[in-house]
């Protein structure tokens, strides 16, 4: 964890034992250990003197959650409900809350980059520079970063943890241990990317730090040897996209930084259709590329495929029917030579 917190109310071992067992089967415990830092606010403020909990108590801290949205409000009840589950399989009476239903906006529409705009970002990248002197800077990471990100597919929190000992250029891969799913698996190393990394690894290892290329050390660091932020990279993203005259929306509609990730998928589903793959055989694929646990989180990039490229669907579309046109003709000619 990253900073110790201080539980107070009877519950207060009870976090700790249920945060240890968090960390122990791989869970990023950060968020679950502010979300029970409130519930033992709450519990401490309203005199909870038993280790039973009640679903007037349940209801009465739901009462107090009226500023939160409510993704965040399904995943505080979602904590809750882990932790009442914890309780009762340690012989104590809790009510387990139900989890809100989760309001899913159809409406929104991720921002696929074109070709164009990537090649410009790509180039704006290189050309950042530094207004004032920083000892503690990650302004030399984004190049390879921001083109890791859309070469892989992978989110940023997945690139940012990545350490020297996951690089493989032998295979061709990147090892991603802590990944959304909490799911190991390999993104691939093409060639350009790897001519990056390594241009990259070269340069990094020049910096003054000691045991910098330790496998046991992060990829992207600042040059004080230090892991990299997550914001500090989106305050880098924001100023690239001004360079590239890309206008931004200032209410989380983007561009964003994981509309990269998005324009991976789209465009490696572009990609294939235009080499005459069928865009439904090929979803498998893409799934397994992306990082997803169903197939049925993949085929949204059809329909942002459609909404930034139509004649694309079209035109796999025509060469599906084609496809399936001469199999069809095939097997009539197979048939009939069986007969005679």
């Amino acid at each position: 964890m990253s900073k110790p917190v201080v539980f107070t109310s009877i519950f207060a071992p009870y976090f700790h034992n249920y945060l240890q067992e968090k960390e122990a089967r791989g869970y990023k415990a950060i968020q679950i250990k502010w979300i029970l830092l409130e519930f033992d606010r709450f519990f401490l403020q309203f005199g909870q003197n038993s280790h039973n909990i009640s679903f007037d108590s349940v209801k009465k801290w739901a009462e107090t959650r009226v500023n939160d949205g409510d993704g965040t409000l399904y995943q505080k009840f979602s904590v809750l409900a882990g932790f009442c589950r914890y309780m009762c399989l340690l012989g104590h009476d809790c009510y387990i809350p139900r989890l809100p239903r989760k309001k899913r906006n159809d409406n929104f529409i991720p921002f696929i980059f074109t070709h164009e705009q990537m090649c410009d970002i790509f180039n704006a990248c290189d050309r950042l520079v530094m207004k004032e002197h920083h000892a503690n800077s990650i302004l030399f990471i984004i190049p390879a970063l921001i083109r890791v990100l859309y070469s892989t597919g992978i989110r940023i929190s997945e690139a940012l943890s990545i350490l020297n000992r996951d690089i493989d250029f032998e295979r061709h891969v990147i090892l991603l241990n802590k990944t959304k799913n909490r799911c190991q698996r390999l993104a691939p190393i093409n060639e350009s990317l790897e001519q990056v990394l390594k241009q990259y690894i070269n340069y990094r290892n020049r910096i003054p730090v000691p045991d910098v290329a330790n496998p046991d050390r992060h990829l992207f660091i600042s040059t004080i040897g230090k892991a990299c932020s997550r914001s500090t990279v989106l305050m880098y993203f924001h100023r690239i996209l001004e360079l590239c005259g890309i206008p931004r929306c200032n209410d989380q509609r983007g561009p964003r930084l994981h509309d990269v990730r998005h324009t991976t998928g789209v465009h490696s589903l572009i990609k294939s259709t235009r080499e005459g793959e069928d865009f439904y055989s090929f979803l498998p694929f893409l799934a397994t590329f992306m990082g997803h646990k169903k197939v049925l989180d993949t085929e949204n990039y059809l329909r942002m495929t459609q909404e930034a490229y139509p004649e694309i669907l079209k035109m796999n579309v025509e060469v599906s029917l084609e496809i399936y046109s001469n199999i069809t003709s095939k097997l009539i000619i197979d048939y009939e030579n069986r007969n005679d």
